[in-house]
Parts: C-alpha cells; sequence; structure tokens
C-alpha cells in the first residue's frame, strides 16, 4: 500500500478520530501549528478576508525540512484544508479551484443544503475524466492547472493526477471534501445528499448558524438544538459517513467522542501564565 498523505483520511482509515483547528492565515500560526498534535488545521477563509496569496505563504510555512528528513516522507504531519467563503447556495466553483491549486488537501463547504449543492461541491474538488470512465460521478469540473499543488505535495504532475481525487471515492484519493450542515433545510436533505452524492468526505456540524435557524442563537446546549445535532449525528451514522464538531471543549471531548464524532475541532489555547503569575508577584511589591 502506497503512503497516505493526508494525515486526516489516514486517521478516518484506522478507525480513529482526527483532530483539527481552525486558523488564521498568517506564517506565524502556520509554522505553530505544523509542530502541533493536532492532525490537520483548516485555513479559516469563509468569517476573514479570502486571500490565496496569504494561504501559499502559510502553505510553505507549514513545510519543516527537519520532519522531512527523519521521517524520509513528503505527507505533512498536519494536513491543511481550507473552509471558503462561498456558501453552497451560490454554487460557486473557483474558490475551491484556487485552493487547491495553492496545495490543499481539502475543502470545507459552508452551508451546503441540498443535493444539488453537495454534488457541486463533490464536482468542484474534482478533475475532469472520459465519460464512461470509472467513477466518473460526479462529474469532476476543477480546472487543470497542479503545478503549484503538485509541487507543494512533493510529486511529480502524473503522481499528482493520481492522488488528486476526492476520498472515500477514490481509495486513494487524497482531497477532503467536507460540508457544513447548519440549516433545518441541510437536516431535512442530508439523507438524500448521503445517499446521491459520493465522495463526501465528512459533514460538520455548523452549531452557530444552525441554533440561529432555529431561533436559539449560540445556545448550543438547548434541547431543540441538541436534538437537531442529534438527527445530523444519526444520520450520517447511517451512511457511513464522519460527522464533525467544530466546537470541542475540555468539557465536552469525552461526550462528543462518546457519540461517535470522528472530527474534532478545538480552538487552540494560548498560555498566558507566565504573565499572570508575575502580575501576581507584582502586586506584593
Amino acid at each position: 500500500m502506497t503512503e497516505r498523505l493526508n494525515s486526516i483520511i489516514k486517521a478516518f482509515e484506522a478507525g480513529k478520530p482526527a483532530f483539527a483547528a481552525f486558523s488564521k492565515l498568517d506564517k506565524l500560526s502556520a509554522a505553530e501549528f505544523a509542530d502541533s498534535p493536532y492532525d490537520g488545521i483548516v485555513y479559516e477563509m469563509e468569517h476573514n478576508p479570502y486571500d490565496v496569496a496569504a494561504l501559499g505563504d502559510a502553505l510553505q510555512y507549514m513545510l519543516n525540512r527537519k520532519q522531512i528528513a527523519e521521517t524520509g516522507s513528503v505527507a505533512p504531519k498536519v494536513t491543511p484544508l481550507s473552509r471558503i467563503p462561498a456558501n453552497g447556495v451560490e454554487m460557486n466553483q473557483s474558490f475551491a479551484k484556487q485552493v487547491l491549486d495553492r496545495g490543499a488537501y481539502g475543502v470545507i463547504w459552508p452551508h451546503v443544503s441540498t443535493v444539488e449543492q453537495a454534488y457541486n461541491a463533490v464536482a468542484s474538488c474534482r478533475y475532469a475524466r472520459p465519460k464512461g470512465a470509472p467513477l466518473y460521478e460526479p462529474k469532476g469540473v476543477r480546472g487543470d492547472g497542479p503545478a503549484n499543488a503538485s509541487r507543494y505535495w512533493g510529486l511529480s504532475m502524473a503522481d499528482y493526477y493520481k492522488k488528486a481525487d476526492v476520498w472515500p471515492l477514490v481509495p486513494e484519493g487524497e482531497i477532503l471534501v467536507g460540508l457544513m450542515c447548519e440549516s433545518p433545510e441541510a437536516i431535512e436533505n442530508l439523507d438524500d445528499i448521503l445517499a446521491n452524492v459520493p465522495g463526501i468526505g465528512f459533514i460538520l456540524i455548523g452549531e452557530g448558524d444552525l441554533s440561529q435557524a432555529l431561533g436559539f442563537p449560540r445556545q448550543y446546549e438547548h434541547p431543540e438544538v441538541q436534538d437537531a445535532m442529534r438527527r445530523i449525528v444519526e444520520t450520517c451514522h447511517k451512511h457511513k459517513v464522519v460527522v464533525g464538531n467544530p466546537h470541542v471543549t475540555a468539557k465536552n471531548h469525552k461526550k462528543l467522542l462518546e457519540e461517535g464524532y470522528r472530527f474534532l475541532m478545538a480552538a487552540p489555547t494560548k498560555s498566558y501564565g507566565v504573565v499572570g503569575l508575575a502580575q501576581q508577584a507584582a502586586t506584593s511589591y
């Protein structure tokens, strides 16, 4: 078996949860995350500025020459994905093409609510192939411009083409398509989406928008919000599709694992312990 490049897929294939976090687009964060214990990070370009030049820089700062030399592998320790700004209803393709061409290993699409929108999301992450070819659907519409991505992945263009397809539809694929389920309409359609659109790597619950749509903004423990989330999890389990949660904390992580979440996103914490201790000491002077 060839080496897996995408650490998140590697965890999923092993039946283990994958741990990730959102990151802003800057070089310092990229370098810090590259040495973190996460399986992957998601560059946040939905609510933060969409800047593919900054994404390209951040990806470069994730490269760790020492790690590559020690492992003899071009597989990144922490796999970079990107959440793009376009909602599913916009039926956009260019944002996905741009981040994949920079070298991202996957795309998270916000507000996907219908089969048509889900199909477009997966198709946008796939290159075209001859009609009638194996695994033809969803029909690829990603434009052909692999030079930067293949260089970043450390592959020839020919090898990049072999791996630059969506998992789990294509077993050797290294690209993850994540769809955010964050509205009552999306929940109603989720069974049809997962039954009719192959190539979805995971479903990520959008608790913030979902709670807004239900009339309980950010009241994540409200019974109606909890029931809606339970329906999403049950539907994903029915179709054997990974389900993720973006608000993992020290208080809820065990509960989420027990409920069957396998893509767990925790907010990275920065310690100000030394400052706090010094401030306490300073008050005694």
